[in-house]
């Protein structure tokens, strides 16, 4: 199997940011067109990686590397550190079925984000550059196995996501930038903390050194005894647990990026005041990383502390489920409900990640998948009538299905795919999720049976906010607050360009729906592996 198309997929927009260097400012059709050809070749590539992946059973867990492929494990960093032995950093990537779908979804995500950057007038050249570093560094963080590397890629992430909010943005776009990069700097700041404690309590058993590598991180026989967060050894930190401790510390990291209730106020703010391509990506994308981490990082290297904290873990995911869904159905602006909406529908990945069933964590690994296009599709339908008026209120509009006929078809879709109805993607992993909750109070005892009836509800608040805003937006007589304006701006419907950025969308909604098994196949080794790792030291 071809180990350099992951690095290509990964280093491709580095190529295309370095090429787009070269060319002069004045040439702004250029930028944009090297950035789709980019983007488009990054989803063949993953497209094809998707194709050629075959599931794989793994004989020791997670940490077995016959699991990864697409693999490459080049030495990157040695230093002799004298007493402190050697430093190993690798260059370390691979995938499974965890991480796979997600760099399909994320190429994807990125080709829509380009699509819908089209119109950028602002500064053309430093946007699609700051894009392109984007996209590689998330396609790094799905891909690292070492966790040196996966913190470069994690931090890289937040550059230009703060420049892109802060100068393409809203009217509080300073305000919403510099609040999301101190909530991530918050998390990442201590994160390090554990990665240098992981680093010096993990030995490679092949050179006797200090290693990042996530894989020999996992497997407790390579920890060395007394160490701080050893796996044989009950070391404690300000009288916790070692191990319980730097589990809290990488969950609250990976916390804020799902975002759950309550490190989740920087999402609504960031969204709000984001450019519609850079609501995309952190709705599609940057919100799945945070959910990645658990399930890779937080579950993957401390087992023991997650199983330990499982319960309060199912309690964050079902506040966060109605919470976000009860602040949801209250707002006036557009964007803001479906931001809000968000940490609603990423509190099942957190509910069904809690549950340590195979029917659980294979729910929440397809609801990020699902909410990743979705998620896209409703914030570009934003993006689409904000561009015709500049107003998103949504008392502002009424009767939009006589005027925008076309938009008006797309938004239902959305709607309803969103909010869960049978036949589309959202149902298999909300559905999932409940099964699984369920399964893990009557046979598992880990969950109360009452936080899957809760998740439920949740499905149900989803379903009032959707339908309400569809009602009062979209039906009834045409009453336009800018009248006659804003209703001749909106006829123009849908064009070309969004039309074909919307179907593949809905289209991918519909196919996971009612042929869910094209995720699933991919998924159910990995949950498999991870679920059975996990329940070892039960």
């Amino acid at each position: 199997m071809n180990t350099h198309l992951l690095t290509l997929l990964i280093f491709t927009p580095l190529a295309a940011a370095a090429l787009m260097s070269l060319v002069p400012s004045r040439g702004k059709g250029l930028h944009k067109y090297i950035a789709l050809a980019t983007g488009i070749l990054q989803l063949v590539l993953s497209g094809a990686m998707y194709y050629l992946y075959r599931p794989t059973e793994a004989e020791h867990g997670i940490a077995d590397e016959q699991l990864y492929q697409f693999a490459s494990h080049v030495p990157w960093i040695r230093l002799d550190m004298g007493s402190l032995g050697r430093l190993e950093i690798d260059y370390a990537v691979g995938v499974d079925g965890l991480s796979l779908p997600l760099l399909f979804l994320s190429a994807l995500v990125m080709v829509i984000a380009v699509g819908a950057s089209w119109k950028v007038a602002k500064s053309v050249k430093g946007y699609f550059i700051l894009l392109m570093i984007l996209n590689m560094a998330v396609m790094g963080v799905f891909s690292a196995l070492d966790f040196f590397l996966f913190y470069v890629f994690y931090e890289l992430m937040l550059l230009p996501l703060y420049f892109l909010i802060g100068i393409w943005g809203g009217a509080r776009r300073e305000y919403a930038a510099i609040k999301f990069f101190l909530y991530t700097l918050f998390g990442s700041v201590f994160m390090l903390l554990v990665i240098v404690g992981l680093y010096f309590s993990v030995t490679n058993p092949a050179t006797g050194a200090h290693t990042f590598n996530m894989l020999l991180m996992m497997d407790p026989a390579n920890h060395v005894p007394g160490s701080v967060f050893s796996a044989l050894a009950g070391q404690e930190l300000f009288g916790i647990p070692a191990r319980l401790l730097a589990f809290i510390v990488l969950f609250i990291a990976f916390a804020i990026k799902v975002p759950i209730v309550p490190l989740h106020t920087w999402l609504p703010d960031a969204h709000v005041e984001a450019p519609t391509p850079i609501s995309i990506i952190l709705a599609g994308i940057l919100l799945k990383i945070g959910g990645y981490g658990i399930l890779r990082i937080c579950f993957g290297i401390f087992p023991d502390a997650a199983l330990q904290s499982a319960w309060w873990l199912g309690l964050i995911g079902v506040v966060s489920i109605i919470y976000g869904a009860l602040v949801a159905l209250a707002q006036r602006d557009l964007k803001r409900m479906i931001a809000y909406s968000s940490v609603s529908h990423m509190g099942f990945v957190l509910l069904g990640a809690a549950s340590f069933t195979t029917e659980g964590m294979a729910g929440a690994v397809f609801q990020m998948i699902s909410h990743g296009f979705l998620s896209a599709a409703l914030f570009f339908l934003v993006g689409m009538l904000y561009d015709r008026v500049h107003d998103r209120n949504i008392y502002h509009f009424r009767g939009l299905a006589s005027v925008m006929p076309r938009f008006t078809v797309f938004v239902a879709i959305a709607f309803f795919a969103s909010l869960g109805l049978p036949g589309f993607s959202a149902f298999i992993g909300e559905a999932f999720v409940i099964i699984g909750a369920f399964i893990s109070g009557s046979t598992n005892g880990i969950l109360p049976e009452w936080m899957a009836i809760a998740g439920s509800i949740g499905i149900l608040l989803s379903a009032a906010y959707f339908l309400w805003t569809l009602q009062r937006m979209f039906f009834g007589l045409p009453r336009l607050k800018g009248g006659d304006a804003w209703a001749a701006a909106l006829r123009a419907d849908a064009s070309a360009r969004e039309t074909l950025i919307m179907v593949p969308l809905i289209g991918l909604a519909l196919l996971l729906g009612v042929y869910p098994a094209l995720a699933l196949d991919h998924i159910n080794t990995s949950v498999l592996a991870l679920v059975e790792w996990v329940n070892k030291v039960r």
